[in-house]
C-alpha cells in the first residue's frame, strides 16, 4: 500500500517537579533543604530514512509521545531525563504545521534530523530558594510542560525523470523496457492506482550512471481540481528534473487528436503550478508499431515548432527505447550539474534553524 499523506499528533516530554526535602543526618544539625531538580522531558526527533518509502506506520499509528522527565529526590538529586523518540520518515517527505498550514522542513537527503517538538524544562527543587533570610524553604516549581504539536507529512518521491500522459499512453510498458521495474500493465483506464520507481543504468562499467525514473497515475483533464487520479499525484512531479510526455499515436486508444491530448497534459501541469510547466521536457510518441501516421506527423511538427526534443517509441518491438534511455540520461545530468552549480555555497532550504 502506497501512502503519500498522513497526519500525526506529536506531544513532549513534561518535564519533571522539584522536590522539597531537608538533610536529617545524625551529627549535621543545620543540613538545609536539599530537594533535587525535576529531569527534563524528552524530545521528539524526525529522521529521514531510505529504509522507508511510504507513510504508512504514520497512518494506523499518529500519535507520538515522548518520556516525561522523573522528579526531583532528595539528598539534592536531579530526576533521570525523559527518553527522547526518533520517528523515522522517508526522504521526500516535507513536513507541515498542520493548524497554520506553516511549512517546516523537507527532508530531501538521507539521515537529516530535527527537534520536533522540545521536552520541557524540569522545575527547580527547594535547594535553590534559600536565602540567608529565608534558610528553611519549602517552595520548589513544576516542571514545565513539553510541546505539543499537529504535523501534516507530505511525500514526495524523489526521481530524475517523471513519465506523464493520459491512462493507456503506455507509460508503465515504457518503464518496465526501461528499468527493472514489474508495474501492473493493462488494457483498461488507471491501471497503475499508485507511483512506480525505476533505476535506468546507462554505460558501461566503470563509467556506468544511473537516473531514476516515475511512472505516474494518467492524467484526465481537471486532474488539477482533482478529476480522475491526478491531483493525488501531481505533487510527486514536483522534485522530477526531466518529464517524458507520452502521447500515444495508435489509433487503439480511440482519441483522435494527439495534439490535443499534449496540449490538455500541459494546460494541467500549468494549473497545478510549482514550475512543473517549465520542467525540461521530451516529447514521446508510444505505439509506433500500430501508429496513424498521420498523428505521428502532426505530433513531431509540434514537438519541433515548440523546440522540445521528440522520439518515436514502441515498448513492444524495442524501437527507439534505447535512444530515448540515453537522451533522457544526458538532460538529467545537464540539470544536475546546474543544480550543484546553483547550489554551489548556498544553504539548502530548511537548513537554517535546524536541530
Amino acid at each position: 500500500m502506497f501512502i503519500d499523506e498522513a497526519i500525526i499528533r506529536i506531544k513532549a516530554g513534561n518535564g519533571g517537579d522539584g522536590c522539597v526535602a531537608f538533610r536529617r543526618e545524625k551529627f549535621v544539625p543545620r543540613g538545609g533543604p536539599s530537594g533535587g531538580d525535576g529531569g527534563r522531558g524528552g524530545d521528539v526527533i524526525m529522521e529521514s530514512s531510505q529504509r522507508h518509502n511510504t507513510l504508512i506506520h504514520f497512518r494506523f499509528n499518529p500519535e507520538h509521545k515522548a518520556e516525561r522527565g522523573r522528579h526531583g529526590e532528595g539528598s539534592n538529586c536531579t530526576g533521570r531525563e525523559g527518553e527522547s523518540i526518533v520517528l523515522k520518515v522517508p526522504v521526500g517527505t516535507a513536513l507541515y504545521d498542520d493548524e497554520t498550514g506553516e511549512f517546516v522542513h523537507d527532508f530531501s537527503r538521507p539521515d537529516e534530523r530535527i527537534v520536533v517538538a522540545k521536552g520541557g524544562r524540569g522545575g527547580r527543587g527547594n535547594q535553590h530558594f534559600a536565602t540567608p533570610t529565608h534558610q528553611a524553604p519549602r517552595e520548589s516549581e513544576a516542571g514545565r510542560p513539553g510541546e505539543e504539536r499537529r504535523y501534516r507529512l507530505e511525500l514526495k518521491l524523489l526521481a530524475d525523470v517523471g513519465l506523464v500522459g493520459y491512462p493507456n499512453a503506455g507509460k508503465s510498458t515504457l518503464i518496465s523496457r526501461l528499468s527493472a521495474a514489474k508495474p501492473k500493465i493493462a488494457d483498461y483506464p488507471f491501471t497503475t492506482l499508485e507511483p512506480n520507481l525505476g533505476v535506468v543504468s546507462i554505460g558501461e562499467p566503470p563509467h556506468e550512471e544511473s537516473y531514476v525514473v516515475a511512472d505516474m497515475p494518467g492524467l484526465i483533464e481537471g486532474a488539477h481540481l482533482g478529476a480522475g487520479l491526478g491531483m493525488e499525484f501531481l505533487r510527486h512531479i514536483e522534485r522530477t528534473r526531466v518529464l517524458l510526455h507520452l502521447v500515444d499515436v495508435s489509433d487503439a486508444g480511440g482519441r483522435p487528436d494527439a495534439v490535443e491530448d499534449f496540449r490538455i497534459i500541459q494546460k494541467e501541469l500549468k494549473s497545478f503550478g510549482h514550475g512543473l510547466a517549465e520542467k525540461p521536457m521530451l516529447v514521446v510518441a508510444s505505439k509506433i508499431d500500430a501508429a496513424n501516421p498521420e498523428k505521428l506527423k502532426k505530433l513531431r511538427t509540434m514537438a519541433k515548432r515548440r523546440k522540445l526534443g521528440f522520439f518515436a517509441v514502441s515498448a513492444v518491438t524495442g524501437a527507439g527505447i534505447e535512444e530515448l534511455k540515453y537522451a533522457a540520461g544526458a538532460l538529467v545530468q545537464a540539470q544536475r550539474e546546474a543544480a550543484s552549480r546553483e547550489d554551489a555555497g548556498q544553504p539548502r532550504a530548511g537548513e537554517a534553524g535546524g536541530a
